[in-house]
């Protein structure tokens, strides 16, 4: 089975959840509040989302991508604006730059597999407005220097969060660093409810605009269906109350989840400790981050290509759409004059050129490292061998002694 360790866990908590909600034959997230068929699972979730952040907003969406977009929205990014990225993320942190009509400018990654920060200050132009830090594989970013380079250029920073719920940064949840924050709930995430996602804020303006893009110009806060002045021009990025059920149960269940993955990492991270060939990435808080995945960085390309070959598995430089080299969609030089559909790259008469291996840093980092599953089983990101959050001690066992024979025999 694939998918993020909260797909292992759903049962009857989620079955309870969503047979309330079935039962009472009202699927819509608004709803009266002295009608007995509406079950308020989405407002339910946002309110129990933002108190386990400490976010002073929470607004529940349909994907961790509308929750990018609607915080880039929120920001006021848009046409001629300039994003720092990172090279290495899913597709959907540069796409949603893009159908922002803005200008995604990619960024090294350091050793800790995420953005690096030295490489954000080297991209700043007069045309930067933001800063997307992307926590990959549930691994915190280092957010004292993003936010301090924040603060000197007066830049916002979107927390892509996608990959990392329940992480937290030097005591505080990833997502409420920045100016606003961003997450899924799809198959192969922390929780799931298949797909969906969060945004979280504690400024009141952000969560404002926030709400109105992704609920066609509304206000916050109205619970039923009623027409009146809006604020924005929005769009439909809606949660319905059958996924507000089961991230409501999943949520719920995260504190746990998260305790027995790095009860699990740990656990075989301390076995494989000394063998020789590789080290692990760096942590910018061991306590905090999410245990989903453990990355082995090899010595060399060639030594981390046959421990993959024999694992039956591949370094993350092939690991698809989370790798800028194998964005086929944006590579090459593009301008809004060279496209025929506004949705191709819309740059607004800039020149912007992305080419493969334009990253040097990240393109050797990604070819020397492998993830080892530990709660994320995700063959796409280079994570189908391992353990998952049922594995057993014997288990554990058994892959720790398969990382120590190939690793040693390199």
């Amino acid at each position: 089975m694939a998918g993020g360790p909260g797909s292992f866990l759903i049962g009857e908590e989620e079955k309870r959840e969503l047979l309330e909600v079935i039962e009472a034959g009202y699927l819509f997230r608004y709803g009266g509040a002295s009608d007995p068929k509406y079950k308020h699972k989405v407002v339910t979730f946002e309110d129990e989302f933002a108190a386990y952040t400490g976010a002073n907003h929470c607004i529940a969406v349909s994907s961790g991508t509308s929750a990018l977009l609607c915080s880039l929205a929120a920001l006021g990014v848009g046409p001629g604006d300039e994003v720092i990225v990172p090279g290495y993320t899913f597709i959907a942190s540069v796409s949603s730059i893009i159908l922002s009509r803005a200008i995604p400018v990619l960024a090294e990654i350091d050793e800790s597999l995420n953005i690096d920060p030295e490489d954000i200050r080297r991209k700043i132009t007069d045309k930067t407005k933001a800063i997307m830090p992307v926590h990959m594989l549930g691994n915190p970013c280092n957010m004292d220097e993003i936010m301090k380079i924040s603060e000197e250029h007066n830049l916002y920073v979107i927390e892509d969060c996608c990959q990392a719920a329940g992480a937290r940064y030097k005591g505080r949840s990833v997502g409420t660093i920045g100016h606003i924050g961003a997450f899924s709930l799809n198959h192969f995430k922390t929780i799931t409810a298949g797909d969906g996602g969060m945004l979280i804020t504690n400024d009141a303006e952000l969560y404002e605009r926030a709400f109105a893009f992704h609920d066609q110009g509304h206000l916050p806060k109205r619970m039923g269906v009623e027409i009146g002045n809006r604020s924005i021009i929005g769009m439909n990025a809606r949660m319905n109350e059958i996924t507000g059920a089961v991230s409501l149960a999943q949520l719920r269940k995260l504190d746990s989840l998260l305790k027995c993955l790095r009860e699990k990492k740990t656990a075989l991270k301390a076995k494989i400790q000394d063998v020789p060939n590789f080290t692990f990435r760096t942590l910018n808080d061991a306590k905090g981050e999410c245990c989903t995945l453990l990355t082995l960085l090899f010595d060399t390309k060639e030594k981390a290509d046959k421990f993959c070959d024999a694992i039956g598995g591949k370094t993350l430089i092939h690991s698809g759409w989370h790798v800028y080299n194998n964005m086929e969609h944006f590579l090459g030089k593009k301008t809004v004059t060279d496209v025929s559909c506004p949705f191709e790259c819309p740059f607004y008469g800039k020149e912007v050129e992305y080419n493969k291996n334009m990253l040097p840093k990240t393109d050797s980092i990604l070819e020397r490292a492998v993830n080892i599953s530990i709660g994320v089983v995700d063959a796409g990101l280079g994570a189908g061998f391992g353990i998952n959050i049922h594995s057993d001690e014997a288990e554990i066992e058994e892959v720790a002694q398969k990382i120590i024979e190939l690793a040693s025999s390199l």
